[in-house]
């Protein structure tokens, strides 16, 4: 499963802040005491995932423990994920932008398979549809991913990995330090 965290403007235009998959947790802002957040959570890829109580989560909260410390060290691991990705989409091209969120959905799905739209990728990132398109051409050109409507097939995971801005191992890394391992297939 991959939750997309989505802020939303007044005018309706999106931006994905951060991805959520089955190693992780949504909702923090219940445990860190705010109850809400002005980020909209949506499920962008289908996939198994448990659910609890918020009056369970703040209790178990409350007691310390690992039950916590793991909570405070996943969190500080998503917003160094939110974080980098404000810089990436600030500073890099929209083709390494691309890359980055193959790769980070990618580490969370059992398949090659993204079933995505150029349309829905331009939404997360929150740049055109056609700057999408071309970094998918461009990278379909490469034979690193196959692009055919409506569904992105990783062929190169490597390939990727060369192609990503350093955005992206940045998150991995901080991933593994805080969590004990990393979110990605290859990295070590």
């Amino acid at each position: 499963m991959i939750i997309s965290l989505l802020y939303i403007m007044k005018s309706g235009a999106t931006a994905e802040i951060g991805v959520i998959g089955n190693d992780g947790v949504c909702g923090y802002g219940l445990f860190l005491g705010g109850d809400s957040m002005p980020s909209r959570a949506i499920i962008q890829s289908a996939g198994d995932g448990f659910r609890m109580k918020a009056k369970d989560v703040k209790a178990e909260f409350a007691l310390g423990g690992l039950f916590q410390n793991l909570l405070l060290r996943y969190t500080q691991a998503l917003l160094t994920q939110i974080s980098q990705t404000a810089v990436c989409n600030r500073l890099h091209a929209v083709e390494q932008q691309l890359c980055r969120w193959l790769l980070l959905s990618h580490d969370r799905l059992d398949s090659n398979k993204l079933v995505m739209t150029h349309d829905l990728i331009s939404n997360m990132l929150g740049v055109r549809r056609e700057g999408v398109t071309l970094a998918a051409q461009k990278l379909a050109k490469r034979k690193l991913i196959k692009n055919v409507r409506g569904t992105i097939t990783v062929i190169d995971r490597l390939g990727l990995e060369e192609a990503v801005c350093e955005c992206y191992k940045v998150v991995n890394n901080e991933y593994n330090r805080l969590l004990g391992r990393g979110i990605s297939r290859s990295f070590g």
